[in-house]
């Protein structure tokens, strides 16, 4: 059995959705309100205590971090497979999902300045200091209180803005043999880049997702959109009323 404990607004639980849904498998979802500080919670962290989303639990048995789930993903349940065939291709898949990975604190400059930051910015002195007291990663705290006491400028993110339209310069290189990122068919590789070209169209920058700006990049988030799995994966907009 197949449970996982996810965030529908969380980067990461989307690229999991999106893996399950695109080999077929059914699970269990557990929404985590980290707005309400779910993920920190001494329940949820027996099964994670980085106190992050997601977390897979198959036959009982706890998995972290998005990539290694999809991978494991793959491994167990072969059917429709979602890596390359040769070591060197998978190498270059783990690569991928390494680069993307580094540049989630660019997105945080984005994405918690929504609906986290309008709840943190609430919270009294003594409120966020409990609170940070329970969050496992010095990063992450950082983050939070950020968010509630020193807002990121409009000089950061125009920063932020620029290292994640550097990596559309990158996958439109990467692009340009196959019309994705590694080999000749869809793999990880494309799955860890969904969630942060959804919001680079939706927020970042949708200018640069045009013909003109990077016509590659363009051309494969049409494809990635038309894929059945991705409507079932519901990774809907992040920006809501």
């Amino acid at each position: 059995m197949l449970v996982l404990h996810h965030g529908w607004r969380s980067s990461a639980s989307r690229r999991v959705r999106l893996c399950l849904e695109e080999k077929g498998l059914s699970y269990q979802g557990h929404d985590v309100d980290m707005a309400k500080m779910e993920h920190h919670s001494p329940d949820y962290l027996k099964i994670n205590p980085l106190g992050v989303v997601p977390t897979l639990i198959h036959d009982g048995r706890p998995l972290h971090e998005s990539g290694t789930i999809c991978e494991y993903l793959d491994e167990s349940f072969p059917d429709s497979p979602l890596r390359p065939e040769t070591p060197y291709e998978r190498a270059e898949m783990r690569n991928w999902i390494r680069h993307i990975d580094g540049l989630i604190g660019n997105l945080i400059v984005f994405n918690w300045r929504h609906h986290l930051q309008k709840v943190a910015q609430q919270w009294s002195d003594e409120e966020l200091a409990e609170k940070l007291r329970n969050i496992p990663s010095r990063e992450r705290q950082e983050a939070w209180l950020r968010v509630a006491r020193k807002p990121y400028t409009e000089e950061e993110r125009d920063a932020a803005r620029g290292k994640l339209v550097q990596l559309l310069d990158k996958m439109e290189d990467a692009l340009a043999p196959s019309g994705w990122l590694v080999g000749r068919a869809y793999s990880i590789a494309d799955i860890a880049a969904v969630p942060f070209v959804k919001r680079i169209d939706e927020e970042i920058a949708p200018d640069q997702l045009s013909e003109k700006s990077h016509p590659g990049v363009s051309a494969w988030w049409a494809r990635i959109q038309a894929r059945p799995a991705f409507a079932r994966a519901n990774i809907g907009p992040f920006l809501t009323s």
